[in-house]
């Protein structure tokens, strides 16, 4: 019976699919755009051309021209797939000459409804449906047996296309009446057809989870022409639908096999052992597992979303294309703000208080100076990469979180439970097919975003290694398990971090504060310090801003621009590529030889080296604010702005080594600039140089090169001037007049540490510090005022400055504990 049925090849006709075929066929010849021309034509036009293969439907069109063919289409969709694909095809060659056996394949788009990954349950199997999420793991494009043409080994027949389904599918039996062989088949495998197919795998998106679960994710499969058109980290849409397929790597499990098949008969057809427990039952058979079989791969919303920061695909006036009238003025009404800068890191952060500068680097990473390549295809960062250091409760955290909810290619890490390989990439072994496939880190994940890490001091240090090349070379190189790749990480980075033992210690540098090597200290273009310090306005202002956040939380929030109007200009003013003008690159220079001269003084101010890494921040800021301002070239007052933000964040946090002879330096170079000899005698009454140091200051002056800077530590410098001020304080109460005169005071220090002076030589040195310490007390510090005999120093014009002067405590000076 077998044999004779299959020879006579009596198929099971589909009726509702036929029938579907039919009406979609009509659709496709009849239906018509507004301008009255069939819509669907061009497009099957182009399908003559080899490389594709695949006519893109919109599902709104199907339910417009017949509501009962949509229903059936959503809801049978795998059923009747192949058939819709035939009346593609017809339609496809009914408009052009296509060769006989060439494949076509239909994509459904603009699916009306959205699906979560948690909602694909057993009851939509078969359904069309359009689900979203992020792309985590590609693999390889592999070749998949469409139909299969079969050569039986016995008598030779050709036994022509064999549909395959998922596993490689032998004909059930020879097609010639004689020959009996149901076993022995050679593929063909130049009459076959193949086409491309592709695994991709997704996972659901933060904002998606429920509180407390973890991410579910699901396999995809697309074929034809959607292989290769998600990358790992991108959002995308997928249309298609659920289907059910063996578990394989359930199935593949060592020592599996033998129960899968019929359980092994002993002599005499009896079994040879009784039933073993579960798994003798093949229960192993029922594992099956849903696959999504896409049709249609989209990015997610891809107007301002999704894919829309790769930036090479677009230009300014495609983008001005998408965006309606009102957006458009929206934009241009921004662009001509001459408040923009403020108004945007108000707008942006109107939940943090105060900390502008924070907010203008932050804002400036947004825009990002621009990447460039050398004629010998060395590639220059354009991503500018900050790190917060700070106190507890500076609103660190507040700032990486406003950053990841803002900015659309984002990823919030934890340092301390991040890996190497969770950062950067893995390699992991497929189950089913055994190769071994990259998952994208969260590095990859946030290419052309932002990467915002917090704890970043907690990090290990060999996982910190890890982002070393993602910083400056922006890639990230795998050697492992055979993979040799080299993977895109064009991130800027945003890193908070605390300060060694919790709090930050202003008397020591910032490389003392931080627990970071000095290359990733380096590759950071700016650091903002964040202390937490006591002062009266400041304070009342926050608690006023926290109060009033808890209390009204809508109302408490005025922004200029909504967040959507800033995506929108954001988008647009990161297609400027900003020159840099002449005036620029003389300044730069200028200001970058200025910085680098202070650094190697030996005065060093600046918290970490000077390199020429800075002067390359200096130009991506300038060039990010150009863009911010959306000028196609760098002038001098972007480039200002910059150094500004550049110096502060690299002068905010002073090494406090008390440079006693700053003052003499500066006027050395003073000197030298106006042409006279080094060696001239500095005149008397400089800046109110006491005479008494007088005498030394021509020694010092001719000494310079020679003898090394006076130096104090900070600490050190703090106890002689708290010393002072209580000794004044003190000689104050008591009205003791005399003892408030300087050379009184000189004498009383240094009968003080009458015990600390061997020689004579240290008594001299001893002398001149207290000198210095109490000159700078006045000069810089401010904490002393020095008196003459009529009232302030100074005050009349004429008057010589007399060798003696009352020193008085400022009486707004409160001393530190």
């Amino acid at each position: 019976m077998d044999i004779v049925e299959s020879a006579t090849g009596q198929q099971v006709k589909d009726e509702l699919a036929e029938k579907c075929q039919k009406l979609f066929q009509e659709f496709l010849e009849e239906f018509q755009n507004t301008d009255g021309e069939v819509k669907y034509l061009h497009d099957a036009e182009e399908l003559i051309r080899p490389e594709r293969n695949t006519l893109v439907v919109s599902f709104v069109d199907i339910e417009q021209y017949n509501q009962q063919l949509a229903t059936t289409i959503q809801e049978e969709f795998y059923r009747v797939y192949s058939y819709l694909c035939r009346a593609v095809r017809n339609f496809a060659r009914d408009h052009g000459n296509i060769p006989p056996n060439k494949e076509f394949y239909l994509a459904i788009q603009e699916l009306p409804t959205r699906h979560k990954i948690r909602e694909l349950t057993a009851s939509r199997i078969g359904a069309l449906l359009r689900i979203s999420g992020q792309v985590v793991r590609t693999h390889p494009v592999h070749p998949e047996l469409v139909s299969g043409t079969f050569l039986c080994l016995d008598c030779q027949t050709v036994v022509k296309d064999v549909e395959q389904q998922f596993k490689f599918t032998q004909p059930s039996i020879c097609r010639n009446p004689v020959c009996a062989n149901r076993r022995r088949f050679m593929l063909d495998t130049n009459k076959s057809r193949f086409v491309d197919f592709q695994k991709v795998r997704i996972q659901e998106t933060q904002a998606e989870l429920p509180h407390g679960s973890i991410p579910r994710s699901v396999e995809i499969i697309v074929r034809a022409e959607a292989v290769e058109s998600a990358q790992a980290g991108d959002k995308c849409d997928f249309t298609g639908s659920l289907i059910v397929v063996p578990d394989v790597s359930q199935l593949s499990t060592p020592g599996v096999r033998a129960e899968t098949g019929a359980r092994v008969g002993g002599a005499d057809g009896y079994e040879a052992e009784g039933v073993r427990g579960l798994r003798a039952l093949g229960v192993r058979e029922l594992s099956y597992k849903l696959v999504f079989l896409a049709c249609h791969v989209a990015p997610t919303n891809p107007r301002f979303g999704g894919k829309e920061l790769r930036d090479e695909e677009q230009t300014a006036e495609s983008i001005k294309n998408q965006m309606s009238v009102k957006e458009w003025e929206k934009v241009f009404e921004m662009s001509q703000d001459k408040n923009l800068y403020h108004n945007l890191c108000t707008s942006l952060f109107p939940t943090v208080h105060g900390n502008d500068e924070v907010k203008r680097g932050i804002l400036l990473m947004l825009f990002g100076g621009v990447p460039k390549t050398t004629m010998e295809g060395t590639s220059l960062r354009g991503d500018i990469n900050i790190c917060v250091v700070g106190d507890p409760s500076t609103a660190k955290s507040q700032f990486l979180k406003h950053v990841e909810e803002f900015s659309p290619r984002a990823v919030y890490t934890s340092g301390k439970a991040s890996s190497a390989a969770g950062l950067t990439a893995a390699v992991v072994k497929d189950e089913e097919s055994h190769e071994f496939v990259i998952e994208a880190g969260a590095l990859m994940l946030a290419d052309n975003g932002v990467c915002c890490i917090d704890e970043f001091d907690k990090m290990d240090t060999r996982d910190q290694v890890a982002i070393h090349e993602a910083m400056e070379q922006q890639t990230i190189s795998i050697t492992k398990a055979g993979v040799k790749a080299t993977l895109n990480a064009r991130t800027s980075i945003l890193a908070a971090a605390n300060p060694v033992g919790g709090r930050y210690d202003r008397s020591k540098s910032l490389k003392q504060n931080v627990n970071l090597t000095a290359p990733i200290m380096s590759r950071f273009d700016l650091f903002f310090v964040l202390v937490d310090e006591c002062n009266e306005v400041t304070d009342y202002a926050i608690a006023r801003r926290i109060v009033d956040l808890h209390s009204r939380i809508e109302e408490s929030i005025d922004r200029v621009y909504s967040l959507d109007d800033i995506r929108r200009y954001l988008l647009f003013a990161r297609q400027f590529k900003p020159k840099i003008s002449k005036e620029s690159e003389d300044f730069i220079v200028e200001q970058y030889k200025r910085l680098r001269q202070r650094d190697g003084s030996g005065v060093t101010k600046s918290a970490w080296r000077i390199t020429v890494r800075q002067l390359e921040s200096m130009i991506r800021l300038s060039e990010a604010m150009a863009r911010m301002h959306c000028c196609d070239e760098v002038q001098p007052k972007h480039v200002k702005e910059a150094f500004r933000l550049l110096n502060k964040s690299i002068i905010r946090v002073e090494t406090p080594d008390v440079n006693l002879d700053q003052e003499e330096q500066e006027e050395e170079e003073e000197a030298m600039q106006e042409g006279i000899n080094g060696h001239a005698d500095i005149p008397n009454g400089v800046n109110g140089l006491v005479n008494g140091i007088n005498g030394h200051t021509e020694e010092i002056t001719k000494d310079t090169a020679a003898k090394p800077t006076m130096r104090l530590s900070f600490m050190e410098y703090r106890r002689i001037s708290n010393l002072i001020v209580l000794h004044l304080r003190k000689a104050e109460e008591e009205d003791d007049e005399s003892s408030l005169k300087k050379s009184e005071l000189i004498n009383w220090y240094l009968a003080e540490m009458e015990s600390e002076i061997d020689s004579e030589e240290e008594l001299i040195k001893k002398k001149q510090i207290i000198e210095k310490v109490i000159h700078r007390l006045v000069h810089y510090d401010h904490i002393l005022i020095e008196l003459t005999e009529g009232g302030l120093k100074g005050s009349s014009d004429g008057e010589k400055v007399t060798e003696d002067q009352f020193l008085v405590v400022n009486p707004n000076y409160v001393l530190d504990d």
